[in-house]
């Protein structure tokens, strides 16, 4: 049984108009009144209703107020204590979480005979809870909206009950017209209002119906008060996947339906709203067929095909409500409520293409936003850079990631193969830009790094020339070289940095290498001037002006560099460094790529780079004004970041054909992601030093935790497959190693070794020992196929073949992996990995050198090792970036609980 309500229905209904549903007369208790939900949202209600709710629920806080601006709501620990105070009501709102709200309703119906709505907040409540409370309201006669509704508000009598319905500003939404609207969404009711407003159409009530797997109060209800209210001359409703409630409904009065959720179709639990889930029949597209045949219409409404008729429109994108609801209301001669306000085209109050050129129809213009945003738009605008969250960065990194699939990693973006066949100074500034460098700012980088690496008469070369002479391995050498570079050593330069930004920050700037920007009304004070010109002790230091005048010879632009050329005076190196990373780093700063730590920081990692390059090249090649017999106009000048590696490991310049070994070796190295072990060392460095506090963290450091975390097992054996192909070419009398007419039976050689091969496998077995590894065979990812084939090793073969390029040495790997399999010695054709073209491109580099005496065995180990450092220095310099823009202090810790001891 229930109470008698509104005739004609099966069940009980007491709001027979939407005039009823809210009104200046309910008197509201909140449950939960101080919970997070409420304290935001109540005092709005209150407000905007004239001071409806008469007080609330607290259980243990009763005594206390809600605070608004109609004065304080009271607060008691039950309804029953509200109701004893003389504060009554008929209308409860519920913000409970969902295991209290079946209770909750009881207590409202059981103390109060008066009650006559109750609207259910909370989302999620049990079906078998809500069966219950549909039970207690119907046997009561009391109306229920919800649950996981927003509340229900009337535009005309300006009352909200329950949720946020109209936003933080309900007088700005719910602007009073002649539209209802009924919502599965409690946000979209609020968009559906304003969307409304830019074809000219007001509201008059809004229902947030809520999509629990229940809905108490639905779309039949809603029809029916629909139709007893005169205020009302159409509705929208929108509607979403799961239940019956929208089927076999006259309307009444023209309706425009949004029918949202087809993708949802396929889906085997809810996503979003419990109860959006299609069963049986009840699909988006099932119900799109429901309101399709109840208006008579046979096509969704779209603007290319306004499919319209008296009784209504169906649509699917909440875009197109107001001009369907405007076409519909035409064909009975309905005109809008008022003047549209506003217009649904895209404006964008800010916006970042990233450097590119779009077409016109995307690249759209900006508009000033309302306040209060315009003034914190303005505020974004003047800062400058990318700003990062923090979070903890053990084992995470920002800047590279590794596919599973192919174990070919990425940084920023870029695969470490498509890196292979970029210029190497593009690669050197990837991890402090985040993106390709341009021709201009390559140059840049070039003689950058040029001016760092001769070293003569500086204490580090001392320290790496004592390191070497000790019979360090090359990473210590470079290490113990790094560890001079600290703070005081960068500090001017980074001063420098710092001031170019400030003084060039907000004034419109692209890109550094804009030389027609004009900047004369940039001034520079007297202190910050000094800051930038040489010292008198630095006035005999000629690298400034050889930067300056490679500059020129190179045809490279910078902005800065022209600034700073007009105050009249010798400039600093350091200035002249700090000019030329601000070149660099300047499109990506306001393009807000990288942050503004990053850009300040640039100096350092360029002086790093040098010193390391310089650091495995023996003191006696330093000289005054030369390197190698190289001079400084001429390194300067004209080197590439190749040419000088390569001369660092030969002492030679390279030829075009030597550099792009060189090139593709060094990228293939820059990252295996931040789960290597160099990578941790360099992460682990930052992360003691306190990212959080980024100027303590000093990144030369965290580049010697790099070198001290690579060795002859990570790093060093490099060298493992060269000195395998050394054995196997030993005594063929190999002249060249790209001459694809070498004379050599490839074939033969692989089926000799791999017999072999098989016959110390038997033996190994027989004799209980294990049987040693192939380098550059094989890889735990890449097998059990009858042929097997690294991705890495396949693209950079294609490429040289596409080139016409010979590699002797790649060419017997793919002999021998084949022969292997044709002799029985492994049970499929295993695969050539990454670590084989390493060592065939590094040995055909230098087989020359070595055969010529130049270049010792142990010079070839060094080379391998070198050649390494150099690729995953490019890796580290990014990793070391982003752990201190995202890391926080010692966030690389293993837990306790996650250590373990041996005996």
């Amino acid at each position: 049984m229930h109470a008698q309500g509104i005739t004609g229905f099966p069940y009980y209904l007491g709001i027979g108009s939407l005039a009823d549903m809210a009104s200046r007369g309910d008197r509201v208790c909140v449950l939960n009144i101080l919970g997070g939900e409420s304290r935001q949202v109540t005092p709005t209600s209150h407000v905007f209703s004239g001071g409806n709710v008469v007080f609330g629920t607290s259980p243990g806080r009763g005594g206390q107020a809600l605070k608004t601006a109609l004065g304080d709501i009271p607060v008691f620990n039950n309804v029953r204590e509200g109701l004893d105070a003389g504060h009554a009501f008929d209308t409860g709102v519920v913000y409970l979480p969902p295991s209290g709200v079946r209770d909750g309703v009881a207590e409202l119906i059981r103390v109060n005979p008066g009650l006559k709505k109750i609207v259910i907040i909370t989302e999620k409540v049990a079906v078998h809870d809500a069966r219950e409370i549909r039970a207690m309201a119907q046997g009561a006669g009391v109306d229920v909206i919800g649950g996981n509704c927003l509340g229900v508000a009337d535009s005309w009598s300006r009352t909200r009950i329950g949720g946020a319905l109209g936003g933080d500003h309900p007088e700005e939404t719910l602007l009073q017209g002649t539209v209802a609207i009924f919502s599965n969404s409690g946000g979209f009711t609020t968009t559906i209002a304003q969307y409304l407003s830019t074809e000219g159409w007001g509201t008059t009530t809004l229902v947030s119906s809520g999509k629990d797997v229940y809905i108490h109060y639905g779309a039949r209800d809603f029809a029916h008060a629909l139709r007893h209210d005169g205020r009302s001359r159409a509705a929208v409703l929108y509607c979403e996947p799961g239940g019956y409630y929208e089927r076999d409904i006259d309307w009444s009065k023209p309706v425009v339906a949004c029918v949202v959720g087809r993708w949802k179709s396929k889906l085997t639990r809810a996503v979003g709203h419990a109860g959006a889930m299609a069963g049986s029949g009840d699909s988006a597209q099932d119900k799109e067929d429901w309101f399709l045949q109840a208006f008579g219409v046979d096509a969704i409404y779209t603007p290319d095909n306004p499919v319209v008729s008296e009784k209504g429109a169906v649509v699917t994108n909440i875009a197109h409500i107001p001009a369907a609801l405007t076409a519909v209301m035409a064909r009975s001669g309905a005109a809008p409520d008022f003047a549209p306000r506003g217009s649904l085209t895209l404006k964008p109050w800010l916006s970042n293409d990233q450097g590119l050129e779009l077409p016109p129809e995307l690249a759209l213009p900006t508009v000033t936003a309302p306040e209060p945003y315009a003034t914190q738009l303005a505020g974004l605008a003047r800062q400058v850079g990318a700003v990062i969250a923090r979070q903890n960065m053990k084992d995470k990194s920002g800047a590279s990631v590794m596919d599973a699939k192919t174990q070919v990693t990425s940084v920023h973006g870029h695969s470490v193969l498509d890196l292979a066949l970029q210029p190497l100074q593009a690669n050197f500034a990837l991890p402090l830009v985040h993106e390709a460098a341009g021709p201009n700012d390559r140059a840049m980088l070039d003689i950058a790094v040029a001016a760092e690496v001769n070293l003569v008469g500086d204490p580090i070369l001392v320290a790496a020339d004592a390191a070497r002479e000790a019979g360090n391995s090359p990473n210590t050498v470079m290490a113990a070289a790094v560890a001079i570079v600290g703070p005081k050593r960068v500090e001017r330069a980074l001063a420098c940095t710092r001031a170019l930004i400030d003084l060039f920050a907000g004034s419109g700037l692209k890109e550094g290498h804009h030389v027609d920007f004009d900047s004369t009304g940039i001034c520079v004070d007297a202190a910050t001037r000094a800051l930038f010109l040489a010292r008198d002790d630095e006035r005999d230091d000629p690298r400034a002006e050889a930067m300056l005048a490679a500059v020129r010879a190179r045809g490279a632009r910078s902005v800065f560099l022209d600034f700073l050329g007009r105050l009249d005076g010798t400039l600093s190196r350091d200035a002249v460094l700090a000019a030329i990373a601000t070149t660099i780093a300047w499109g990506p700063l306001v393009r807000k790529r990288i942050s503004r730590l990053t850009a300040e920081t640039l100096p350092w990692y360029l002086r790093l780079y040098g010193v390391m390059v310089g650091s495995t090249i023996p003191g006696h090649r330093h000289q005054s004004g030369s390197l190698c017999g190289i001079s400084r106009a001429e390194r300067f000048g004209s080197w590439t970041m190749a040419d000088l590696c390569y001369l660092a490991m030969t002492g030679k310049k390279p030829t075009p054909e030597q550099a792009l070994p060189l090139q593709i070796l060094v990228g293939l190295l820059i990252s295996n992601g931040p789960g290597a072990i160099s990578l941790q060392g360099a992460k682990g460095a930052v992360s003691a030093d306190g990212p959080q506090t980024p100027g303590r963290v000093q990144i030369n450091k965290a580049m010697v935790g790099f070198l001290t975390h690579t060795g002859y097992s990570h790093g060093g054996n490099g060298f493992e497959g060269m000195a395998f192909l050394l054995e196997q070419f030993k005594d063929t009398g190999l002249l060249d190693p790209t001459d694809p007419n070498h004379g050599l039976d490839l074939k033969g050689m692989a089926t000799r070794f791999a017999r072999a091969y098989k016959a110390e496998k038997r033996a190994a077995r027989e004799d209980g020992t294990e049987v040693r590894a192939l380098p550059g065979v094989h890889h735990p990812v890449f097998k059990g196929k009858p042929v097997n084939h690294d991705p890495r090793e396949r693209f950079i073969a294609r490429f040289m073949a596409e080139r016409g390029s010979t590699n002797v040495f790649h060419a017997f790997y793919r002999e021998l992996v084949q022969a292997l399999y044709d002799v029985g010695a492994t049970p499929y054709v295993f695969c050539v990995n990454v670590d084989a073209v390493i060592a065939a491109l590094l040995l055909s580099l230098l087989w020359n050198d070595h055969r010529s005496g130049a270049l010792s065995v142990r010079d070839l180990e060094n080379a391998a090792f070198t050649v390494f450092l150099y690729g995953r220095m490019i890796g580290a310099a990014a990793e070391i970036d982003d752990h201190l823009n995202r890391g926080r202090n010692m966030d690389t810790r293993t837990p306790e609980a996650a250590c373990a001891y041996v005996l």
